[in-house]
């Protein structure tokens, strides 16, 4: 099998490098000629056999709907576009419109694992038809973990369901994180508590609150025990605001992720411990930017 990639990013570069150690041929284009593949979209294309499938990975938004249109005048009746990244799912209907006019498939997909993705494999929410979903199954199941394809794949419905499952995924993400952040800075406001490490890195194994962002934690203090390097603002990429408003429009109580949305906010006036954390968990599953203290 042989895909076209586009978006060599933080997790399409490792994307790519999956995908090529299942043994999947993959051609990659970025802006970034030091990573490329081919030096266009056009070249490309035309690399790929037909019928292809061509999977998108550059940030929403403008970025996303720009790529989109450009390829819908490269690519031909049958071939398939998946868009891997996190595009708000009203885009990916107007995008699975437009291809349709030229025969043209269009799959969602919400990717989940960040920078650890390569390693240990992606969680993935698939939006599209039955016959697509099908196509593109063994890139799927190379990006996916090893083991039962249930506890990392789902197919959640027509095209915008995915993206629509993952936004649900990452509002849940915003209150999850904001919780252990808030946990950390009333533990670190006691003086009867001499080693804040230890206490979240005993909670690792055996507790109801163990996760893989707690493990996160954890790494983020061994690093910086104080995290005296990391600024306290937090950027928010959309996600969590389009869940915000989702709740708002199905008249959905939502109040744990509001709030954290809210935090973010407030982390752009106050000088808060709990945000410093939140940007520290950020940056250690997703390889988000963080601002340097004091900037």
């Amino acid at each position: 099998m042989h895909i076209g990639l586009v978006g060599l990013g933080k997790m399409g570069f490792n994307m790519r490098a999956r995908l090529r150690d299942a043994s999947i041929e993959v051609t990659g284009f970025d802006r970034n000629p030091d990573i490329s593949d081919v030096p266009d979209l056009a070249s490309l294309v035309k690399t790929l056999p037909a019928p292809r499938l061509v999977w998108v990975m550059v940030p929403s938004g403008d970025i996303t709907d720009a790529v989109v249109t450009e390829l819908a005048g490269l690519l031909e009746p049958g071939d398939l576009l998946v868009d891997g990244g996190n595009s708000r799912f009203t885009e990916d209907q107007k995008h699975a419109a437009m291809l349709a006019e030229k025969q043209i498939g269009f799959m969602d997909v919400g990717v989940s694992g960040g920078v650890w993705g390569l390693k240990n494999g992606y969680g993935l929410m698939a939006g599209g038809s039955e016959e697509d979903v099908a196509r593109a199954m063994p890139v799927l199941d190379a990006l996916r973990p090893e083991g039962e394809r249930a506890e990392s794949f789902v197919h959640v419905g027509g095209v915008g369901a995915g993206h629509y499952a993952k936004m649900v995924h990452n509002g849940i993400e915003y209150g999850l994180m904001q919780s252990y952040a808030e946990g950390y800075e009333l533990l670190a406001a006691k003086d009867i508590v001499k080693d804040l490490p230890g206490t979240f890195r005993a909670w690792q194994k055996g507790t109801v609150v163990r996760s893989w962002l707690l493990d996160l934690m954890v790494k983020a203090l061994e690093e910086d025990p104080g995290l005296a390097s990391i600024d306290d603002y937090v950027e928010d990429s959309g996600e969590g605001r389009w869940t915000v408003e989702e709740a708002i429009a199905n008249a959905v109580p939502a109040p744990a992720i509001t709030a954290a949305l809210f935090a973010r906010f407030s982390s752009r006036e106050d000088n808060s411990p709990a945000m410093r954390m939140v940007s520290a968990l950020r940056h250690q599953f997703g390889g988000h930017a963080t601002k340097p203290s004091g900037s």
